[in-house]
C-alpha cells in the first residue's frame, strides 16, 4: 500500500513547476513583462520568494479612460530586466486584488522585494514599496527609483529623441537660410540698446519677484501697493517700470532698477540730446525741462516707497 501511494504522488510531484521557472516562463513569454492575473498575482508575490519583483497596476481598456495609464505604460513596457520580474496587473483581468489592495486609482506601482536568498534587501525590509510619480511618467525616475530597492541596479539607457534631433536640424538649417536677411538687425547697435533695456525691465522692475511668488495683480480691496518692502502687486511692478530710476539703492532689489522708465529717459536726454543743441535758448530750456521732470517723478517715486513703508522718513515735493 505504501509503494502504491508513492507511485501515485510521484507524478504529481514531477508535474509541478518551480514558481520561479514559471515565472520565467510567463517573463518570457510576454517578451519579459509578465502580464498577471488573480492567480499570477499571488505567485509573483508570494511569501517565500527568492527574487524581486516590481508590478503595475493599470487599467488600459478604453472604457476605463485612464489618460495617466497610456501615459505611463509606454515608460513601464522598457524596463524589462532578466534580474527583476516586472509585471502588469490591468484592472479587469484582477479586479479582485485590486480590491484587497484598497486601490481606488491607477497607474500605482509597486516593488516587492526579495524575502529570502541572495536578493535580500540589505535592510531585511520585505514588504511592498509604493513608486513616487512625483518625477512624472518618463522610464529614466523609474528605473533610478526601482534600482533603490533591488541588489541589482535596473540599467536604462533612453532612446534616441529622433523628433527632438529632426526639429533642432530643421530649426538651425533654416536660421542660416534666414541669417543673411536678419545680419543687419543683428549688427545694429540700436537693436542691442533696445534689447538690454528690455531685458533690465524685465529682470529688475519686480516682473520676475512676481512670476516666482505667483502673486496677484491688486489687492482684494483693489489696492495696488503693497505694504512692505517685501510684497508687491502685479500693478504695483508696471507702474514702477514706467517711473524707475537710473539708480535707487533701496533693499528690495525689484526697486533697484536701471536704464529704463522716464527718469532713464530724462537722464538719456540731458546726456545724449541736450548737449547737442545748437541753440544756446534751446539747450537751457530742454535743461530746466528735463531737471523739473526729474524732480517731479522722482518725488513720486518717494510717495510711493512712503506709502509702502509709513516709517520711511524722506519726502522731495509731495
Amino acid at each position: 500500500m505504501h509503494w502504491l501511494s508513492v507511485f501515485l504522488v510521484a507524478p504529481l510531484v514531477v508535474l509541478a513547476k518551480d514558481p520561479q521557472k514559471e515565472l520565467i516562463d510567463l517573463a518570457a513569454a510576454g517578451n519579459g513583462l509578465i502580464r498577471l492575473d488573480a492567480h499570477s498575482f499571488d505567485l509573483l508575490t508570494g511569501p517565500n520568494r527568492n527574487w524581486s519583483a516590481a508590478i503595475q497596476f493599470t487599467a488600459m481598456d478604453k472604457r476605463r479612460r485612464c489618460e495617466p495609464c497610456r501615459e505611463f505604460d509606454p515608460s513601464w513596457n522598457e524596463e524589462h530586466r532578466d534580474s527583476h520580474f516586472f509585471a502588469t496587473l490591468d484592472f479587469d483581468e484582477g479586479q479582485a486584488v485590486f480590491q484587497s489592495l484598497g486601490l481606488t486609482s491607477a497607474p500605482v506601482v509597486y516593488i516587492y522585494p526579495a524575502t529570502e536568498g541572495p536578493r535580500l534587501a540589505a535592510n531585511a525590509k520585505t514588504g511592498p514599496l509604493k513608486y513616487d510619480f512625483s518625477n512624472g511618467f518618463e522610464a529614466g525616475p523609474l528605473a533610478a527609483q526601482i534600482s533603490s530597492h533591488t541588489p541589482i541596479p535596473i540599467p536604462y539607457t533612453a532612446p534616441i529623441d529622433w523628433g527632438r534631433w529632426a526639429t533642432f536640424v530643421a530649426g538651425f538649417l533654416g536660421f542660416l537660410s534666414m541669417l543673411r536677411f536678419i545680419a543687419p538687425i543683428l549688427q545694429n547697435k540700436w537693436t542691442w540698446a533696445v534689447g538690454t533695456i528690455l531685458t533690465s525691465l524685465v529682470m529688475t522692475s519686480g516682473y520676475m519677484f512676481t512670476q516666482i511668488r505667483n502673486v496677484p495683480y491688486t489687492g482684494t480691496n483693489g489696492q495696488w501697493i503693497a505694504a512692505g518692502y517685501q510684497n508687491m502687486y502685479g500693478q504695483e511692478v508696471q507702474v514702477i517700470s514706467l517711473i524707475c530710476t537710473l539708480h535707487l539703492s533701496l533693499r528690495p532689489p525689484y526697486l533697484t532698477v536701471y536704464l529704463d522708465g522716464v527718469l532713464a529717459f530724462s537722464f538719456l536726454m540731458l546726456t545724449v540730446i541736450v548737449p547737442y543743441q545748437t541753440s544756446p535758448s534751446r539747450q537751457r530750456l530742454q535743461i530746466y525741462l528735463w531737471m523739473a521732470v526729474i524732480l517731479i517723478v522722482y518725488s513720486v517715486l518717494v510717495t510711493l516707497f512712503k506709502v509702502k513703508n509709513r516709517g520711511y522718513p524722506f519726502r522731495l515735493f509731495l
